[in-house]
């Protein structure tokens, strides 16, 4: 999942907010701010690339889009949006927020609070508005992947032992190879390949240090049957020799 740093100590500067009606005569348009966030709130479906990374919009999602960022939005018709464009301190403690994800629950304090900072005639009473609301969305709890991803993760999980190749992978959740890898990594922020290779470690450090699985068995069981292969990842990505990390979880249960 593609991830902002919001540094939040001190309030944003306001700039700008409207209602924002795109669409109508173009499918597309491309927005880079140089010194100014964005941040949208939707009620429509089209598609959003932020800085290289895809996104879908649909109805009650928000984006936060950094400063000097290509935003580039493909349209499905009229579209409109809540907006505010702020410039935020750049010190101070960060909070790492997703660039797009769901309101949820927050939907009506979402809006309600970019429509009183839209109507505001007051910018301290607006900057205050905005600093409430930015701080809702790093407060609000992190978003399970859904729809095709969760089941790429699900197939993975169900498949660890066995060879998993990402177009297989693709197939099994009825997309194709470059569409899931777009898809993947807009909602993980990490790659397919990269997801796989880190469960099977993080499964292969549980069986070795709570199971009494040989090493072999270990191996196999995580999908990584060369013994040689097996030791090289597991020094590579946990650090350790599996005879090692076997001899530190028996340690620690002693």
């Amino acid at each position: 999942m593609q991830r902002v740093r919001l540094h939040l100590d001190a309030p944003p500067r306001t700039v700008q907010a409207g209602i924002g009606l795109h669409g109508r005569t173009v499918a597309e348009d491309v927005f880079r701010l140089p010194d100014l966030w964005q941040l949208h709130l939707y009620d429509y479906e089209a598609d959003l690339d932020v800085g290289g990374t895809a996104h879908a919009i649909r109805p009650g999602r928000v984006s936060l889009i950094p400063p000097d960022t290509e935003a580039r939005f493909r349209y499905r018709g009229p579209s409109e949006h809540l907006y505010v464009h702020f410039r935020l301190a750049e010190s101070g403690a960060a909070h790492s927020v997703p660039v797009m994800r769901d309101t949820g629950a927050d939907l009506t304090r979402v809006a309600e609070a970019l429509r009183r900072t839209v109507a505001s005639p007051s910018t301290t009473r607006a900057n205050a508005e905005v600093w409430t609301l930015l701080w809702r969305l790093a407060d609000l709890p992190p978003e399970a992947p859904a729809g095709p991803v969760a089941d790429a993760l699900a197939y993975v999980e169900a498949n660890l032992p066995r060879p998993l190749a990402v177009p297989d992978i693709a197939a099994a959740v009825g997309l194709s190879h470059n569409h899931l890898t777009r898809l993947f990594r807009a909602a993980t922020g990490t790659t397919v390949v990269a997801h796989i290779r880190r469960r099977r470690l993080e499964r292969a450090r549980h069986l070795l240090s709570e199971s009494t699985l040989s090493i072999p068995a270990v191996a196999a069981a995580v999908g990584v049957p060369d013994l040689q292969a097996f030791n090289k990842a597991c020094r590579r990505e946990l650090g350790a020799a599996p005879r090692e990390i076997r001899a530190a979880g028996r340690g620690s249960t002693g």
